[in-house]
């Protein structure tokens, strides 16, 4: 048996869901922040003989997300979600889905940002002499992320 080369998987193909979106997928051309954060508590016993404190796991942190996508006609996912935080204050938080894919759109990984959502949205800049596409941002916090190996 010949030894497999396995190749590290691309940054570049993924997918972007949530309960309330159109389609149930969105196309967005760049996910960020997906980071997690464990603050240190430092502790130190007043009748301890050493000068510096212990450090134990705290509060764990999760980032903010934003996504970037390109304005389609009759494209109105990012919108509806930030309008419904806006008016709905019951049903404003909604489950994000993130799948990493390898080459062959399988599942490689995937994040799934639990009682998201959205906390800022940015609608592009006009001008009239570029020619450039219509980008919007959404930011999103979420309160726990949930990392599945396999999607």
């Amino acid at each position: 048996m010949a030894d497999e080369v396995v190749y590290p998987v691309g940054k570049f193909h993924f997918e972007v869901s949530w309960e309330e979106a159109a389609n149930g997928s969105i196309i967005c051309s760049e996910v960020s922040g997906l980071n997690s954060t464990i603050e240190p508590i430092e502790y130190r016993d007043g009748k301890s003989e050493f000068f510096y404190p212990t450090k134990r796991p705290g509060l764990q942190k999760f980032d903010d997300i934003v996504f970037t996508k390109a304005i389609f006609e009759d494209d109105e996912d990012f919108q509806t979600w930030h309008d419904t935080v806006a008016t709905e204050r019951e049903e404003y938080r909604d489950t994000v889905t993130i799948v990493l894919k390898n080459e062959v759109s399988e599942a490689v990984i995937s994040w799934e940002l639990q009682n998201a959502w959205v906390s800022k949205w940015e609608m592009p800049d006009m001008n009239s002499s570029a020619s450039e596409v219509s980008i919007e941002k959404i930011t999103v916090v979420c309160e726990n992320i949930v990392v599945t190996p396999g999607g």
